[in-house]
C-alpha cells in the first residue's frame, strides 16, 4: 500500500465493509478531537443516521463502530486545514494508489466520496453528485455533496437525498 502522510485522524477500515466513504480531508475540529467529522456543525454522522446507515446519530469518537454497520472511513487528502479551500494539488499526491489498494485489500462494492472535492483532487477533472462513470476494480465511486458547514448553499433535503441514494445503491 502507498504509504500517506501521517494523519491526525485514523482511517476507520476492516474486512466485511460494504461502503469505505472518503472525506476531502481533516479539519481543525477533527485533527483535535482525533477523530472524522468532529466539527459539531457537520452534517456527516446526522445524515449517515437520516439515511439509514446507522442505527442512531454516532459521535465523532465513535467512528471505529462504523465497522459494524459495513461502513469504513479515510480521506483523500491527510493534510489538517482550516477549510478544504486551503489544499494544494501535492496534498492530493498517492491518493488515487492508496484507495486502489483500499479496494484491493478489503473490495467494498461502494466508494463514496464525501465532498466532489474529495474525488476531483484525487482524479482530477469534473464531478457531479451521484454515480460516477469510472469505476475503481470493480468498485462503484459515488460522489455526495460535502457535509461541512462551509457548504451551506447545500440545502440539507438535497445531502439527505443523494446520501438516501448511496444507502439504496449499497443495499444497506
Amino acid at each position: 500500500m502507498t504509504e500517506a502522510p501521517a494523519s491526525a485522524v485514523p482511517d476507520t477500515l476492516g474486512p466485511g465493509m460494504r461502503l469505505v466513504l472518503c472525506g476531502i480531508n481533516p479539519g481543525h475540529w477533527s485533527a483535535r478531537a482525533g477523530a472524522p467529522f468532529a466539527n459539531p456543525r457537520n452534517d456527516f454522522w446526522r445524515l449517515l443516521h437520516a439515511a439509514g446507515f446507522t442505527p442512531r446519530v454516532l459521535a465523532p469518537q465513535e467512528h471505529p463502530r462504523l465497522l459494524e454497520h459495513g461502513i469504513g472511513l479515510t480521506n483523500a487528502a491527510k493534510r489538517t486545514t482550516r477549510g478544504s479551500g486551503d489544499l494544494r494539488k501535492g496534498d492530493f499526491a498517492g491518493a488515487a494508489e492508496r484507495l486502489e489498494a483500499i479496494v484491493r485489500t478489503y473490495r467494498p462494492p461502494v466508494l463514496g466520496f464525501v465532498g466532489k472535492s474529495a474525488y476531483t483532487g484525487t482524479y482530477g477533472g469534473r464531478a457531479e453528485h451521484g454515480l460516477q462513470e469510472r469505476t475503481l476494480d470493480g468498485t462503484a465511486l459515488f460522489v455526495l455533496p460535502s457535509t461541512s458547514p462551509a457548504n451551506a448553499a447545500v440545502p440539507w433535503e438535497e445531502r439527505l437525498r443523494w446520501f438516501c441514494a448511496l444507502r439504496e445503491l449499497v443495499g444497506a
